[in-house]
């Protein structure tokens, strides 16, 4: 057993030294345990019954997992009745999930992604939870699709669940990026990464190539080059990696370096890009800033989009600083 300090001493201590009212800690609490619960139900898979698909879709258009649902609801069981909130939002959901009325409401935020990379769940594959917490206007107590609809830089706080060989919880609030892994013995989050950077430079990349055919120019020129290897025009070699979870691929970069690409492409010409602005982008956009990487959408800054809709999607570039530059220099030659 691991006896370093747990996330909920984390929390606290860093509560003391920001002077906070403690409101902020609670809700950080509730989304802790919400992910374990989500963590213990992912773990046991066919054993509840919990893995395969639905015959509905979300508001996405893509087929539900159970997971998918059974993740929503706990993310938002676990977050609605402690006072902390005065709304969420959810990947799954068309519209803001309202408090009910028996609960008091507080003044922050949720957007979540109850499971991300939830087609891997049946092959037992990582997937995880992604969060951004947001200040609500003040005065609004029943927030609408406007009030959410603020950049990336203004999160408070952002993290993710990861869901793998072991239960990992990472966050950031603006001042660095942590690790926890949930030792199973004690039933709490343990602090085993501290201080999580990304190296400024790397030799991996992750795209999804079976889209090649769809890529915009830059893109296949940037992929084509890394390709080429030594001989080619970035003269050296390059690996690719690819899960299909973006928790996943951000986790494995935040340890060792990387850029994970899901650029805009001309499969639908008339959408900006596959991943969601404020369930996805936003949120690991922070988190990799905060760890020393850098986040674009190929022609700027993620968290400088100002968002139009609660569901918004927009292209991703993120990972090692110098080689986000890179991809960027593609684009404007482009």
């Amino acid at each position: 057993m691991h006896k370093g300090e747990t996330l909920t001493q984390f929390i606290i201590e860093e509560q003391r030294r920001t002077h906070g009212s403690g409101d902020f800690s609670g809700l950080l609490a509730d989304i802790e345990t919400a992910c374990k619960r989500i963590s213990a139900a992912v773990n046991k898979g066919d054993l509840i019954g919990a893995l395969g698909a639905l015959e509905t879709e979300n508001v996405q258009g893509e087929t539900q997992k159970k997971l998918d649902i059974i993740s929503n609801d706990m993310m938002v069981e676990a977050m609605q009745w402690s006072g902390h909130l005065a709304g969420m939002a959810s990947e799954e959901l068309e519209d803001p999930i309202q408090i009910p009325e028996k609960y008091p409401k507080g003044k922050y935020l949720a957007l979540f992604d109850p499971l991300d990379g939830s087609s891997n769940t049946d092959v037992n594959i990582s997937v995880g939870t992604i969060f951004s917490i947001l200040h609500a206007p003040k005065g609004v107590t029943t927030p609408e699709v406007k009030d959410f609809l603020q950049p990336g830089t203004e999160q408070v706080c952002a993290g993710y669940a990861l869901y793998g060989p072991s239960t990992m919880f990472v966050y950031t609030t603006g001042h660095g990026v942590n690790g926890f892994t949930l030792d199973q013995d004690i039933g709490e989050f343990v602090l085993t990464h501290p201080n999580m950077t990304v190296p400024e430079d790397t030799g991996e990349f992750a795209i999804n190539t079976s889209n090649s055919r769809h890529w915009v120019a830059a893109t296949k020129q940037y992929i084509d080059d890394c390709l080429a290897g030594e001989t080619g025009p970035r003269g050296r070699n390059f690996n690719m990696r690819w899960v299909a979870s973006m928790v996943a691929e951000i986790h494995r970069i935040l340890n060792r370096g990387g850029i994970f690409l899901y650029p805009r492409d001309n499969k639908n010409p008339d959408m900006a890009g596959r991943l969601r602005l404020m369930y996805e982008a936003n949120p690991m956009a922070m988190i990799m800033e905060q760890a020393g990487g850098a986040a674009s959408t190929g022609t700027g800054r993620i968290m400088d989009v100002e968002p139009t809709e609660i569901h918004q999607r927009v292209g991703v570039v993120m990972g090692s600083k110098n080689e986000v530059a890179k991809v960027e220099e593609y684009y404007a030659a482009k």
